[in-house]
């Protein structure tokens, strides 16, 4: 693993978090040869983006005056690079959420109020202040203003007040990893799956099963040692809750050290 991965892991360990920075290190994990430039390309771009902002009109306007040209496709799904913010910012488009992360950055730099809104299967944008006026904007519909119905339209069902809470910056990063994962789910892609799973580890907070799926990853990539070492270490976590799957989790970990043989 690269220094740059090592230290964003180290980084990531503790809240806050600053939510920029640890999605360009996600990405430079992903592309350690290219790392440092597009770090720093990444800044420049973001930066540039905040200068452009007016500095008159209502806040939504503002921001929709630079960030209209972000939007999303269906194939942004089909690549790793809508879940990578250095791509975004080149392309200008990609994932709901990565496109929303651009929106709360430069929203962030302008001192204007803005919060991320993780709703099933989508991830949206408020102006405002949560407890008063606010509007939404759809980043992957290139900043659409949402009324209430077009939300309940997206997700498929009524939403729920509960479904427009704000989101903390932690939990935005758990879902950028989350989409990783999901995407890197093929056998030609573990690699990716790995080091997803580490930085979700990393974390100060994650699901437990988290420690099961990396388990498993790494002994799809030979490392049985670390993989029994993980499997065990998930069945003392789950032991309390659910025994049986306890005891299937041991099971597993003995049939990874039996591959030391």
């Amino acid at each position: 693993m690269t220094p740059i991965a090592t230290s964003s892991q180290q980084w990531c360990r503790s809240e806050p978090v600053n939510l920029f920075e640890a999605v360009l290190l996600i990405a430079a994990a992903a592309n350690p040869s290219t790392a440092l430039v597009d770090l720093k390309q990444s800044e420049l771009a973001m930066a540039s983006l905040a200068q452009s902002v007016p500095t008159s009109g209502q806040a939504v306007d503002r921001l929709h005056t630079v960030l209209s040209e972000f939007h999303g496709t269906p194939a942004d799904y089909e690549t790793l690079d809508g879940s990578l913010m250095p791509a975004v910012l080149r392309s200008r488009h990609g994932l709901p959420i990565l496109l929303s992360v651009t929106w709360l950055e430069v929203a962030r730099r302008r001192e204007i109020p803005a919060y991320g809104v993780g709703l099933p299967g989508h991830f949206v944008v408020a102006i405002g202040d949560p407890d008063g006026y606010h509007e939404l904007v759809d980043p992957f519909g290139s900043g659409r203003r949402l009324r209430p119905h077009e939300v309940s339209r997206i997700v498929g069902r009524p939403v729920a007040q509960p479904d427009m809470r704000p989101w903390e910056p932690l939990e935005i990063l758990q879902r950028i990893l989350a989409n990783i994962r999901a995407w890197a789910g093929r056998p030609d892609r573990l690699g990716t799956r790995r080091w997803a799973l580490d930085y979700t580890l990393a974390l100060p907070r994650h699901a437990v099963d988290v420690e099961r799926q990396h388990a498993e990853v790494l002994a799809q990539l030979g490392g049985f040692r670390e993989a029994a070492q993980g499997m065990e270490h998930y069945a003392d976590l789950i032991s309390p809750a659910n025994s049986a799957a306890a005891e299937a989790a041991m099971r597993k970990a003995r049939q990874f050290r039996a591959q030391l043989n």
